[in-house]
């Protein structure tokens, strides 16, 4: 399902339009999204929950690299921080 399939079914299931089912789903992303990036969990009780954690820096190694090729094959990936989800139970006991 993509975003637009999303908003098809929001439209459907609430009886509004496509376009205020759109605008609906468009500030509910803009609310998580402005929630994370202060730093803030998103927890919808039954759904799941929305955090940001820091994903340390660590060295890569390119699996195509060669011996005889200059360098170590190796990179430097630096720290940066990633959006987690996890689902909640009722979430999970709706799609077993």
């Amino acid at each position: 399902m993509n975003k637009q399939d999303l908003i098809d079914s929001m439209a459907k299931a609430a009886g509004i339009t496509k376009v205020q089912a759109q605008s609906t789903l468009d500030a509910f992303m803009g609310s998580i999204q402005t929630a994370l990036k202060k730093g803030d969990k998103v927890i919808l009780v039954g759904f799941g929950t929305f955090s940001v954690t820091k994903r340390a820096a660590r060295i890569g190694r390119n699996p195509q690299w060669k011996q005889g090729m200059p360098g170590d094959g190796t990179i430097k990936i630096p720290a940066k921080k990633v959006v987690k989800f996890k689902a909640g139970t009722g979430l999970q006991a709706k799609i077993k």
